[in-house]
């Protein structure tokens, strides 16, 4: 049930990535700067979701204040999503369908994140379950997102 986050995108899917989010800011009325070209470029190459600190780290010529703003608006634009856990930094991540469908074991101790992926029949369940209990609801759902939270083997 879990497995690795896919490699790194070769050149061709990560042009592709960086024009999805281009039309998207345009739609927004956003520009894509350099600065947000290069923090995508840097998410898109990491292997899970990573804090500030990290994203630091890996892209040190952007300025942290500069990641702060740009990650705010490409998360308001539905391309960059925060994961809250405990710890003192938020996580980030490329948003679908930028990168495939998975799902997150949240180690509320440390602050892990470990990126999981169900096999096929284990999400169209998940899938159809939420739905019949959004239809209870009346409720229609556009998409979900299972964050399991826990401790973690290394905490344990």
């Amino acid at each position: 049930m879990t497995g690795p986050r896919s490699p790194e995108p070769d050149r061709d899917e990560l042009e592709a990535i960086h024009e999805r989010i281009a039309s998207r800011l345009a739609d927004d009325g956003q520009r894509y700067t350099r600065g947000r070209r290069t923090l995508v470029g840097t998410l898109a190459g990491a292997s899970g979701p990573v804090t500030i600190p990290e994203l630091s780290a890996m892209a040190p010529s952007l300025p942290a204040s500069t990641m702060y703003r740009n990650l705010e608006i490409l998360e308001r634009s539905g391309l960059v999503r925060r994961i809250t856990a405990s710890g003192d930094h938020a996580r980030w991540e490329m948003c679908e369908p930028l990168v495939a469908h998975h799902h997150h074991l949240i180690c509320d101790r440390c602050g892990t994140i470990e990126d999981i992926t169900l096999d096929d029949e284990t999400e169209h369940l998940v899938e159809r379950t939420l739905a019949d209990v959004a239809a209870r609801s009346g409720f229609v759902p556009a998409d979900h997102i299972l964050d399991l939270h826990g401790t973690c083997a290394r905490c344990r």
